[in-house]
């Protein structure tokens, strides 16, 4: 069969599924929420254990991080994501999720080709540019304030 360019692109549309918009949103928000609710519950956790607001904070950060990458893990993360999308991207835990499916994936090529290699091949460009971006605004604040 020969297609020309607009015949292909009208088959394809045809043929694709139209996502949920509405649903999907509704339980990003969900998920999304009950990430973020669970870190303000861990907080106050760690407040009242006599923390200090940075330590308890960093404290959450840390908790959400391990448990992220355990959900990855043991399979469980990609079960959620795949119900609340978008929602499982609060920074922290989708970071930490981004960091450690490549290793599992990669894992089996061995500790330094398969998960030293490829650990970082979603989450290298984030950190890339945010380090990146954070001197390039530490230096216009330090000019800023050179000549301030």
């Amino acid at each position: 069969m020969n297609f020309d360019r607009r015949r292909y692109l009208a088959r394809v549309g045809e043929r694709e599924s139209r996502s949920p918009l509405l649903k999907n949103c509704f339980f990003s928000f969900l998920f999304g929420g009950g990430i973020c609710a669970l870190g303000q519950l861990l907080l106050s956790l760690y407040l009242a254990a006599g923390l200090s607001e940075r330590d308890a904070g960093t404290l959450v950060a840390v908790t959400l991080i391990f448990l992220s990458a355990l959900l990855t893990g043991i399979g469980v993360f990609d079960r959620i994501a795949r119900v609340a999308g978008a929602g499982t991207l609060v920074p922290v835990t989708g970071f930490a999720n981004a960091v450690v499916s490549p290793a599992l994936d990669n894992k089996n090529e061995g500790l330094i080709m398969g998960v030293g290699a490829k650990i970082f091949t979603v989450a290298g460009p984030v950190l890339l540019y945010a380090t990146l971006s954070g001197a390039a605004y530490g230096v216009i604040l330090y000019v800023v304030r050179l000549f301030s």
